[in-house]
């Protein structure tokens, strides 16, 4: 079941970041119970899902984690977002977090070229 849970993940956010794939070899239920969790908040609602992953592009930018901030950039991509969408959400966490927030996109943003 971790398998199929890994490939659901695939298709929602089109592409698996490695530690999904490792977590569902592991334990497969956290696996399934992260990706309830993580359908019922990011669906469309008073917020699109493209601003919530924005927001939590931000978010782990802010918490200095540059993996996830390239997993998240290329979730906030596939769900919508624009170069010029992504570059604001930096200025905003240049903003509240500083340089070393933004220094978390120094790879992320090779994506975008």
């Amino acid at each position: 079941m971790g398998l199929q849970t890994v490939e659901n993940i695939s298709k929602k956010i089109g592409f698996t970041p490695d530690i999904m794939k490792t977590i569902g070899e592991i334990d497969p239920s956290f696996l399934r119970m992260y990706h309830k969790c993580d359908e019922g908040i990011l669906k469309d609602g008073a917020l699109s899902v493209k601003v919530k992953t924005l927001m939590a592009l931000a978010s782990v930018a802010a918490q200095r984690c540059e993996p996830c901030v390239e997993s998240q950039m290329r979730n906030a991509i596939n769900n919508g977002a624009t170069k010029e969408e992504i570059v604001e959400t930096l200025e905003v966490v240049f903003m509240t977090s500083g340089a070393p927030g933004v220094a978390m996109f120094r790879n992320a943003l090779k994506q975008l070229k």
